[in-house]
């Protein structure tokens, strides 16, 4: 039994491999003592890049400026959902669309909005808005923006941060504010 045991672990680590795409993808599996299979963990190079950058590179800080390694992916979902900084501070932020679907289908923005902005109206109104990268004409909710985005795109910004409180970021994508939101925390 111990030998149909071990057998069968080594059928189903060869299927996992030769069954994958063409992404590189980081596996561990876990055998137990008796030879069998107790944890399989497989993630894609996309997940592993974002764990990597909320494991500490994702806000550094250095000669004056505060840098933000933003990532946001086909799942709809930030790195981050929180991000702090100084008031006053240089803030240079880079969002990096780590998906692979386009602009067009699953696109990404930066918005950081004013304090007391409604999110979900601000949301609604960017929906309509497709062809000023989802920030509505006329608005004076935002303090800062990036483009649009779509997979394996990155784009950057620089701004000041502005007075010490909590606002709220989001992507305006259609429908994207509703995961994709954090809190800018200037203290």
């Amino acid at each position: 039994m111990k030998n149909l045991t071990k057998t069968l672990a080594v059928l189903v680590t060869i299927l996992m491999v030769s069954c994958g795409d063409e992404k590189k993808e980081q596996e561990t599996i876990t055998i137990g003592e008796e030879g069998t299979i107790e944890k399989i963990d497989t993630r894609d190079e996309d997940q592993t890049a974002a764990d990597n950058v909320e494991s500490g590179e994702a806000i550094q800080r250095q000669d004056g400026v505060v840098q933000i390694n933003l990532t946001g992916d086909d799942m709809m979902k930030f790195n981050l959902n929180e991000i702090r900084v100084k008031a006053g501070e240089t803030v240079r932020l880079t969002l990096t669309h780590v998906g692979q679907l386009p602009e067009n289908a699953m696109g990404h923005n930066f918005v950081l909005l004013k304090q007391g902005t409604d999110v979900v109206d601000f949301g609604q109104r960017a929906a309509t808005a497709s062809g000023n990268d989802y920030i509505p004409e006329g608005t004076n909710n935002v303090i800062v923006h990036t483009e649009m985005i779509g997979g394996g795109e990155e784009t950057t910004i620089e701004f000041t941060a502005p007075e010490a409180g909590t606002y709220d970021y989001i992507c305006s994508f259609p429908g994207h504010y509703i995961q994709m939101q954090g809190k800018f925390i200037v203290e």
